[in-house]
Formats: C-alpha cells, structure tokens, sequence
C-alpha cells in the first residue's frame, strides 16, 4: 500500500473506527450493562407485580387458586415472594402445592419452605403419576398434609417414621418450583429475614408507601454474600386493610454475567483485532479498487491519452462517475482530433497564403521586368522615329515596334490563360483522340526552328492508340513541352518523342533533348509560373516564363501524373493520359 494512497487511509480509518465502537462497548458493558439489567430486572417485576395482585385478590378465597396464582408469579420471575398485612406482618402462604386423589377424597400436600430440599421432591413429576406421601395432617377432615417424605410408586419407599401417617394416590394437580435458583426453598427462607432489615429502614420509605408507589431497596445474604434485589409493593387498597407484596429476587446472574463476559472478551479480542484488521483490509481494497482505476485513467486523461477507458461496470456513483469520464474522454478525444485537423488546416493554409504572397510579389515582379523591357524599347524607337533619327532604318525600326507589341500581346494572354486556370474557370470538353497524330501534327509546325538550330525530332508512338482528351489542350501541352525542348535543345541534336503504355490503362508520352540539365533545386519549380532555371539566359530566348504553369494545370486537370528529370545527355518532360476504352 502507498504511504498516502486511499487505501491505506481506508485501512486505518476503517481499523480505528471498528476497534474504537468494540471499545466503547466493553466501556459501556462495564460501567453500564449491570445497572441496565437490574433496572429492567425489577422494572419487570413491578410490571408482573401488577397483573399478579388482580390475579390473586380473584383467588384470595380459594386457598388452592391462592396458592397456584403465588407459585406462578414466583416461577415466572424466580422471585421469593411474601404477602403482608397493613401491619407489614407476614401472612401465611405456602405457594407450592402437590394436589393427590385417594380413594374417597382429594388430599393437599403443601411444600413448605422451610425444612424443605428441592431433592426432597422426586423429579419429573406428571399428573398421573402415583405417590407416596408420609406426613403429618394439618385439618380436621385428614385433607391437608404437611409433607416430610415423597416417593414415587416403585422407588422402594421404607416405611413411615413414628407419628407419620402414610398416604397414596395419584397426582390430579401440583405447582413445583420451575425455571429457580439453583435452592429456591432455601431463597423463599431467606425473605424473613430480607423482610426483618427493610422493616428497619421502613421509616426511609414510609412516604413512597403512603403514596402507593413502589419502593425499591437492595438487600445481601450475610452467610453467602449475594445480594438481592428488593420490591415493595401495595397489592390493593380495600375497606378493611392495606396489603403488599414483598419480592425477593437474586441479582447473582447478572454478576456472574459480567465477570463471565470480561473473560469472555479478554480471550476474543486478540480474534476480534485480527477480524477486524482483515475486514477492513478487504473492505478498504473494494472501496478503493474503482478509486483508483478512475485515478489511473484520469493521470492517463491528464497526459492526453484517451486510449483506456475506464472499465468500471457497476449500477452505483463509481460505475455512472466511470460512464461520464468514459464520455468525457471521448468527447476530449473527438475535440482534440477536430482541434488538431483544424490547426493542420489552418497551417496548411497559412503556408499557401504565404506562398501564395510570395507568388503574388513575383509575378508583379516578373510582369514589371516582363514589360519594362518590350516598353523601354518600343518608347526608344518610337522616339527616334518621332524625332527622323536614321530614316534609313524606319522600317527595322517599326518591325521592331511591331516584334516587341507581339510579344507583349503574347505575354499578356498567357497570363489571362493562366488566370483562367488558377480561378478554375477551365472546362475541359473530352473526346477520344490518337495521341500519335497529335504529335505529328504539332511536331511538323517546328520545322523553320529545327531548320535554323540543325535540330531534329524522332518520334515513336503508334497512331492506334487513342486517349480521353481535350484535343485543344492537350495540344497546347505538347507545344509548350516541344517549344521548351526545342528552345533548350543544343545546336545538331535530335529531341526523342517516346509515346508507350504503362500499366493501369495509362499511356505515358516523354519528350527528351540533349542540352544542359537543370540543378537539382530547380526541378521543383519550373512549373511556376514566371520560373527560369537559367537565370544568364536572354529573355529572347526563354519565353514568357507562363509556358510550363499553363502545362500544369491543363495535366492536372486530366487527373495526369507529370514531371521532369535529368538524364545523362539533358532533360526529359513526361506526362500521362488515360487510355481511351476501345469501342
């Protein structure tokens, strides 16, 4: 784990909470839990209390239902209890009985507290089952007994002790001690004298009992030590006396609760530490793991990198905080594409904005050198002519006017040509042609130039073969190309014409000469306009400078693939055209 990462914090922050509450329970189990259980302990005896006494005021006056409704509460809430009188005088109430039938009579056998063991009654006891009885008659009608053994039918009973009369029958009804302390006769003994300490400290409580409120005391066994709970309670209030219940009731469990629960938790807590130091590990690992892939993908979105998502699938806030970077990273993703397409575009037309400046400052460069010199020229021998200088040579002089008005005429509409082309205002109008007869044809109209310069054109192409074009310009194509080879050539050359076909239905047409080449940084540019490669070269000689710009844009127009390149003897002009489909 990371020294600051989330899921150390999580960790230690998940442990410290977990061990904290766990504390603070032990704490409030300590300080707290036994008082808790002794309030709720008598606040549930006076409650019981309460549905007791309407209970045994019904059945004061049967001893049986008397004696029933008393061991019932007592079993109920493993209470000792005694009835006083207004005089806080104890009456006599046995709450336990074993109700058996002789042969012409019901007999009552009443369990006294004191001289009485709980194994003193044979266990599991059923109604039904047979019993042998010695004790001692309490009444007139032989229907009350004072029990001193108890057998049952088969356990080998002796015979009754002197004064004992013996008794049989079977069991009709009984109320025993169930759900006590582990003594109960010997806690019910105990309430006399719980009974004789409160009757001298009555005096403290004499206003709660006036009242009718309860009182609520504590009380401890001098001989064993534990300590009771005491409720002093007003049973009814009736026209000849005040009566109450005394309840007596242990509070050793909840001791032995406590001390058994500290046990208890001095040998889990080395568990429960270990338990909590995993869980909050795993927990603060499942928390943390979604945490820290939208981390990882957010470093990734922060260095640009839209190419991870995060894969994170669940219903919650990680899983919608996931589909939303997802979004984001491909809405960041498509603006910076479109953001980088448009820097791209609009670098790309900064640069032909600048080249198209720099274009611009030539060619009004060019046109000036271009038509300063024709119109130097023609204002001098205009002016001589004006002024009869060499009337002699009038005519040389107007041939000369008339030369240099020509080729600014020429120059001129090579420049409205290639304006045309550069606003796209060319249509082209194709047809099938033979590009053999073509050539021939414009070949045979530089026959006066090959005459003077001793030149020579070979031409190998095959008057079959037919391509989609313009005839116009595709004528003047090759005239520019032938004029320029032609101009270039050295004197006695030959300028080679090779027209053949290439793959993908292309027909390549070249035209080579043997002259100078051209260096290597100026291929690139010949075909701008105003352009010359020699720059020593009499203007006479080269042109208007437009002839290779209106060559480019006539072959782009044909979707052609152009060029030039140096060979071993010169230069070399090439170009393609589609193939005409046969019909």
């Amino acid at each position: 784990m990371r020294k600051n990462g989330v899921i150390r914090k999580l960790f230690v922050i998940t442990s410290v909470l977990i061990l904290l509450v766990f504390s603070l329970a032990l704490l409030a189990e300590g300080l707290f839990f036994e008082r808790f259980y002794r309030a709720t302990k008598i606040n549930h005896l006076e409650q019981s209390i309460e549905r007791f006494g309407t209970r045994y005021l019904a059945a004061e006056s049967n001893g049986i239902e008397a004696s029933r409704a008393l061991g019932t509460f007592m079993n109920e809430n493993n209470a000792s209890v005694a009835i006083l009188n207004s005089q806080f005088e104890q009456r006599s109430v046995d709450p336990y009985f074993i109700q058996i039938a002789m042969d012409s009579k019901l007999v009552t056998l009443r369990i006294a507290s004191e001289g009485m063991m709980l194994n003193d009654i044979p266990m599991g006891l059923r109604i039904g089952d047979t019993l042998l009885v010695d004790g001692i008659f309490m009444d007139e009608k032989d229907t009350i007994m004072q029990p001193v053994n108890i057998h049952q039918e088969g356990q080998g009973a002796i015979l009754p002790g002197e004064g004992l009369v013996r008794v049989k029958g079977k069991i009709t009804d009984f109320i025993l001690p169930e759900q006590r302390s582990f003594n109960p006769f010997y806690q019910d003994t105990l309430i006399r004298n719980a009974l004789m300490d409160w009757l001298l400290q009555k005096d403290m409580h004499q206003a709660d009992l006036d009242r009718n409120a309860s009182v609520r005391t504590e009380w401890q066994d001098p001989w064993s030590g534990i300590r009771y709970a005491v409720l002093v309670a007003p049973l009814s209030t009736s026209l000849d006396e005040d009566r109450y219940v005394f309840a007596l009731t242990s509070l050793q469990p909840v001791g032995e609760a406590v001390e058994i629960l500290k046990q208890y938790f001095i040998y889990m807590a080395p568990v429960i530490l270990i338990l909590v130091l995993i869980l909050s590990l795993i927990y603060s690992r499942i928390i943390s793991r979604p945490l820290v892939k939208l981390s990882k993908s957010a470093g990734r979105m922060a260095q640009l990198d839209f190419s991870v998502q995060p894969e994170i699938h669940s219903k919650d806030e990680f899983g919608d905080l996931s589909r939303s970077m997802s979004t984001l990273s491909q809405n960041l993703n498509a603006a910076l594409q479109n953001l980088q397409q448009a820097n791209e575009q609009l670098h790309t037309e900064m640069e032909e904005k600048q080249r198209s400046e720099q274009l611009r400052k030539e060619l009004i460069a060019n046109i000036s050198h271009e038509l300063k010199t024709p119109l130097g020229i023609v204002k001098g021998f205009a002016e001589g002519l004006q002024d009869d200088v060499a009337v002699d040579k009038r005519e040389r002089y107007l041939g000369l006017i008339v030369s240099e008005t020509d080729r600014m005429n020429a120059l001129i509409m090579d420049m409205l040509e290639l304006s045309k082309f550069e606003a796209k205002a060319i249509q082209l109008h194709l047809r099938d042609i033979s590009l053999g007869e073509l050539i021939h044809r414009v070949a045979a109209s530089f026959a006066h130039q090959l005459e003077s310069k001793q030149q020579y054109i070979a031409i190998q192409a095959d008057s079959d073969w037919v391509v989609s074009a313009d005839p116009r310009r595709l004528e003047q194509v090759v005239l520019n190309l032938l004029s320029n080879a032609v101009r270039h050539a050295s004197q006695g050359s030959t300028i080679r014409i090779d027209v053949q076909r290439i793959m993908h239905g292309q027909i390549k047409t070249a035209i080579a000469n043997v002259g100078a080449p051209i260096e290597a940084g100026d291929l690139g540019r010949i075909w701008d306009q105003f352009y010359r490669a020699e720059r020593s070269r009499d203007r006479k000689s080269g042109g208007t400078g437009l002839g290779l710009a209106i060559v480019k844009h006539i072959l782009e127009l044909h979707g052609s693939t152009y060029g030039a390149a140096n060979t071993d003897q010169g230069v070399v002009f090439h170009f393609t055209l589609e193939q005409a489909e046969s019909k």
